[in-house]
């Protein structure tokens, strides 16, 4: 029985489109050249960081983070970053009884941008905040003791099958892989048969999960 759903920020939730487009006006390239080697990361099975080590090697990206952060150059997180399927399928998840968690890899400031936004979610949790990142085993496991259940009663929903898919599953948590972002796209015919379920929209799941 599934008692709870996670999910993650970052092309599951949140359009990433305005990030992209800060971090190729802070390196300084057109913002085609930068969805450009995303997508050749992607399809290299690389992290999505190294997509700006592309552009100036050696990069330490937590540092240009902050750096983007002091120079006021930091694109925050406004309500049309949102796809326009999360308020609904959050809403609908409690609405069926389940516990709604959020959690991936984010800054600080980004969970309080999140819980300022006043999303439907019974949780919201950073891995800054957490002081672990995906697709480290620590991260899962700090979730499977932050959400209500055992670990098989628990579904982290993502796009990015090596940060979520793999990992969750290997913590024991049931997995749902949403085909959106680069690398769902990419992934998704992969990996049906390794996520429990795949879908195309999140308005999908709270059926899917109704019946498990």
């Amino acid at each position: 029985m599934i008692r709870c759903v996670v999910f993650d920020v970052g092309e599951t939730l949140v359009d990433d489109t305005r990030e992209w487009r800060g971090w190729a006006d802070w390196l300084g390239v057109p913002a085609h050249t930068m969805s450009a080697l995303v997508g050749a990361v992607t399809a290299q099975g690389w992290d999505n960081a190294d997509a700006l080590r592309l552009v100036r090697p050696g990069l330490d990206v937590a540092e240009e983070r902050q750096a983007r952060v002091a120079a006021g150059h930091a694109v925050e997180l406004v309500e049309a970053d949102l796809y326009p399927d999360v308020r609904r399928a959050l809403q609908e998840h409690r609405q069926r009884g389940l516990w709604v968690g959020i959690a991936g890899n984010q800054a600080a400031r980004v969970g309080e941008r999140l819980r300022e936004l006043g999303l439907p979610a019974d949780g919201i949790a950073t891995s800054e905040e957490w002081g672990v990142a995906k697709p480290d085993p620590g991260f899962f496991a700090r979730l499977a003791e932050w959400a209500p259940g055992e670990p098989d009663e628990i579904v982290y929903v993502g796009d990015h099958p090596a940060n979520d898919v793999v990992p969750a599953r290997a913590a024991g948590l049931r997995t749902a892989l949403v085909r959106r972002g680069p690398w769902g796209y990419l992934w998704a015919e992969d990996f049906r048969g390794i996520a429990d379920w795949v879908v195309d929209d999140l308005s999908e799941l709270p059926r899917l999960l109704a019946s498990r």
